[in-house]
């Protein structure tokens, strides 16, 4: 499969990492340059490019950027995605890193404002992964208490093909429903940073409240 990262932080470095050493054809880039990116696409063999051609062809672009470098994010660097592609956003709202967003503070679920700055709809994933659990707690279908984690979205194609990824990664995967209800894993709540199984982080979603995130961000 054709993948777009773009962002070469934490999540998106050792998304690379683990991605092409599972096959896929990885384009990675992030805000410096793909001169920056040397190291990596040695370590990986994935291709360094710049954010406007890392969404080429791809059939799943990943957006893990810091929240307020969205709306920095080149014009149009998604439409030359593949038809039907995925976008996954993995941002997470802090106010002390991205200043505050006033429709975020207002209640509109962070993956929906970053929906509308890139003008594509996005399944949620990975917000609430450590980085490390990436590459150290992948297990093998069916292994007892494999970790899960959730992911919401509008589209069911796109989020199966997330969902589909994620298994391939070596985690469940728990549907988190639609992008209105993704507020149930931004930080603060019960499943953000949970390493529990899928019935876990099924009870984690259900127990989400949005008075504890806005406490969060206080």
């Amino acid at each position: 499969m054709k993948i777009g990262i773009i962002g070469a932080g934490n999540i998106g470095g050792n998304l690379t990492r683990r991605l092409t050493a599972l096959g896929h054809e990885v384009s990675v880039a992030n805000s410096r340059g793909p001169q920056t990116l040397t190291a990596l696409a040695e370590e990986t063999g994935a291709k360094p490019v710049t954010a406007s051609e890392a969404a080429k062809g791809a059939q799943v672009v990943v957006v893990t950027v810091p929240l307020k470098a969205v709306p920095d994010l080149p014009t149009g660097f998604l439409d030359g995605a593949a038809e039907g592609a995925a976008f996954i956003d993995t941002g997470n709202y802090y106010p002390q890193r991205d200043g505050r967003i006033a429709a975020i503070e207002d209640g509109l679920p962070e993956s929906r404002w970053t929906e509308q700055q890139i003008g594509h709809p996005v399944i949620k994933a990975f917000n609430g992964t450590y980085a490390q659990d990436i590459l150290d707690r992948g297990r093998p279908q069916g292994t007892p208490d494999r970790q899960a984690l959730p992911v919401a979205g509008d589209d069911p194609a796109a989020k199966q093909a997330v969902r589909d990824l994620i298994d391939e990664l070596g985690f469940d995967t728990v549907d988190g429903g639609g992008l209105d209800d993704s507020w149930r894993q931004q930080p603060g709540t019960p499943v953000y940073g949970n390493r529990g199984d899928a019935d876990a982080i099924a009870k984690a979603l259900s127990e989400a409240s949005p008075e504890r995130s806005a406490d969060f961000r206080a």
